[in-house]
């Protein structure tokens, strides 16, 4: 049955020509050069004519080559619905004819590169058939969505506020919604992945399953800085800082090394076994010596946020990612159509994103070593971030004073400006607020 010509039959016959925009029907979708030419004469009349539909005899003798079908039962919905799907196997069709065999040939050492493109096409076919039956939600008509919503909410299965580990962060904000994208950003070995994994850890504690991309650092680096702050949450061992003896966990270069003592291998073999006790949700990364790990795109890292279920993702940096491409031709335009499509993404799996990215390097003698905030001029790699996510998050740290700071530059709900001190101990694992929930300055002399 051909589905174009019985909706422009339908759209002639109802004298409704706003079907074809309501429905975004397209001459792409349409099969014959005549349906083709129907549709832009039945548009091109609408437009000249008060948005009138022309008769039959009128489109007839315009585009003889044209046979209507009226007295059609079936709604809009239904034929645009058919219509769609129609096309896009006459689409799968051209491509599995035209480009596969082309493609086939050249993917045989490299496999993954042809099903990727193949499941690149598929999606945008999927998303082609889709037909909107209504536009946004009707303040009115749609009171039982409005409430079934209130209800999921309440019942916390609509979306989730997980809470900072840095108590001023939650003050400020509230804690991370689901949906959306926050930055937090350094200058380069300044703390911002330990910040970030200290963030995706507390997360995990609080029952989310959590998605580590960390495009940088390999699995076992990942998992010793994971496992040395859990630890240090436990007490396993004490640091001194200043003179004053504060809870820790296993010393990292020990543990990344493999030169724990005895006394301590045994304890941290122990610690290990108990991971199943200690954190309510999980926490699953993938890492650049993945051997898997090859492809990096956005498609990519929704299929892992499917598979894993994930809460909470960490993207680890974020202009590590293989950016999409960009349409508009400027400058930067990969990156943020990146940016955007991530954004995007984080609303249609419901996750709570962290992007890391880096800031732009001090200057000077004292730049390393002064402790002072980025700002958010100082976003470095794609400037999108900064319209795209809903809160950023600023780091400077030094290890060797065992200090940092925190703070917020710019938040959708208010908060910027606000910052902390942290103590900043990541080789025991150690990284919290000053002043918190957590600590309080009056125990140490910055």
């Amino acid at each position: 049955m051909n589905y174009g010509v019985l909706i422009l039959s339908k759209v002639i016959e109802q004298n409704d020509p706003n079907a074809l925009l309501r429905f975004n029907i397209t001459a792409e979708d349409l099969p014959t050069e005549g349906e083709r030419k129907a549709l832009r004469y039945i548009t091109e009349y609408a437009e000249k004519h008060g948005g009138q539909a022309p008769t039959a005899e009128m489109v007839a003798n315009e585009v003889p080559d044209f046979q209507p079908d009226f007295n059609i039962e079936a709604n809009y919905e239904y034929l645009a619905e058919k219509l769609r799907k129609q096309a896009a196997l006459r689409e799968f069709v051209d491509i599995a004819e035209k480009e596969l065999p082309e493609r086939f040939s050249q993917a045989q050492d490299n496999p993954e590169e042809l099903f990727s493109w193949l499941t690149e096409k598929v999606e945008s076919l999927k998303i082609r058939t889709n037909v909107r039956s209504s536009v946004g939600t009707d303040i009115k008509k749609d009171i039982d969505k409005f409430k079934a919503e209130y209800e999921n909410r309440k019942a916390g299965e609509s979306f989730r506020i997980w809470r900072s580990k840095f108590d001023f962060i939650n003050r400020a904000m509230g804690g991370y919604v689901s949906s959306n994208v926050y930055v937090i950003y350094g200058k380069s070995g300044r703390g911002k992945s330990a910040i970030a994994l200290e963030e995706a850890i507390n997360c995990a504690m609080q029952g989310a399953n959590v998605l580590i991309w960390s495009m940088e650092m390999g699995w076992y680096e990942v998992l010793v800085r994971l496992y040395v702050s859990i630890s240090a949450s436990i007490g396993v061992t004490k640091a001194n800082l200043d003179g004053v003896d504060i809870e820790a966990g296993f010393n990292s270069r020990d543990v990344r090394q493999g030169k724990l003592s005895d006394e301590f291998e045994a304890g941290f073999m122990e610690f290990l076994d108990k991971m199943n006790e200690l954190i309510p949700g999980n926490i699953i990364v993938r890492a650049v010596d993945d051997e898997d790990f090859g492809s990096r795109k956005l498609r990519d890292l929704k299929a892992d946020i499917l598979e894993t279920k994930a809460d909470v993702v960490l993207i680890d940096p974020f202009y590590y990612l293989d950016y999409e491409k960009n349409t508009s031709k400027t400058a930067g335009g990969d990156a943020a159509e990146t940016s955007k499509k991530l954004r995007r993404l984080a609303g249609q799996t419901k996750t709570t994103v962290f992007a890391l990215t880096q800031a732009e390097e001090g200057e000077g003698k004292d730049a390393d070593s002064e402790l002072k905030l980025p700002q958010r001029k100082d976003v470095k790699k794609t400037k999108a971030l900064l319209e795209d996510a809903a809160l950023l998050i600023a780091v400077d740290t030094n290890a060797e004073e065992g200090r940092g700071l925190i703070g917020l530059n710019k938040g959708r709900d208010g908060g910027e400006g606000q910052r902390a001190e942290i103590v900043y101990l990541p080789q025991f694992g150690v990284i919290k607020q000053l002043g918190g929930d957590e600590g309080s300055a009056d125990q140490f002399d910055f």
